[in-house]
């Protein structure tokens, strides 16, 4: 893609697909994980990670909202992955009566993102809030690995990654193509915010690192054309003033 060519999907956009929601709760047929299980869970992943520096995989909302402390940051590749909205919610960025899709890795091809490394004396702090952020459910627990990352220099780097494959039952299979993704997206809200918003943010968040995934960029063409096709053209002219003049646009919500 050019960097001359501009997003289609804009903030205004965005702001429309946000509507107050409740916090249904967690489903009922879901086995939350405990305490135990994630203390459990970060003393297996300190022992694998061993004297090795812990690096983090940062390919969707990691990269603009982490939620763990890091010391150093770099672009890295992941082969024989890539990003899909495969994951159904029904909480957070969509509801029940209108679920939504998040990203995770699928099989083939290449997903270029982040690395953030973790500080030696504070593995094991970061590593459980990081697997706090990620995972909520005992269906997750097959979601997470170790992923060998290409690094710009020419290395390989082993990365802790969150939500590559599995056999979560929230996983949607075979994959969708964008097309039937993207009405998903614009429409798909919850108490957290919407789906729109966070393709947004995500495509906005890789620019800045010069990342331009390819399906991404397409998407979020599909997505506006869903958005418009909703509110209609009339909602995305530019606001006035009592004067007639330009006002400035003030976002409404960006998480």
């Amino acid at each position: 893609m050019p960097k001359s060519s501009p997003m289609s999907l804009t903030q205004q956009m965005v702001d429309l697909c946000f509507r107050e929601e409740e916090d249904p709760g967690l489903p009922a047929a879901w086995t939350p994980l405990t305490d135990a299980d994630y203390t459990a869970l970060t003393e297996r992943l300190v022992e694998e990670i061993g004297d090795e520096p812990l690096w983090i995989f940062a390919y969707g909302s990691l990269i603009w909202k982490p939620g763990f402390a890091s010391i150093a940051c770099k672009r890295a590749t992941a082969y024989g992955w890539h990003r899909s909205f495969s994951l159904r919610i029904e909480r957070g960025r969509g509801s029940p009566a209108q679920p939504g899709l998040m990203m995770m890795l699928s099989r083939g091809g290449r997903c270029d993102g982040l690395i953030y490394r973790v500080a030696d004396h504070d593995k094991r702090e970061q590593i459980e809030s990081a697997l706090r952020r990620e995972l909520s459910n005992k269906d997750s627990l097959s979601t997470f690995r170790f992923l060998p990352v290409r690094t710009e220099d020419g290395g390989t780097i082993p990365a802790l990654t969150f939500w590559a494959g599995g056999d979560s039952p929230r996983i949607v299979k075979p994959l969708l193509p964008l097309e039937e993704v993207a009405p998903i997206l614009a429409r798909a809200c919850g108490h957290r915010g919407s789906c729109a918003e966070y393709l947004y943010n995500t495509v906005v968040h890789l620019a800045e690192f010069g990342i331009r995934d390819r399906n991404l960029w397409r998407l979020q063409e599909l997505v506006a054309k869903e958005v418009e096709a909703v509110h209609g053209a009339s909602a995305f002219q530019a606001p006035t003033n009592a004067a007639g003049t330009l006002s400035p646009y003030t976002s409404a919500r960006l998480t």
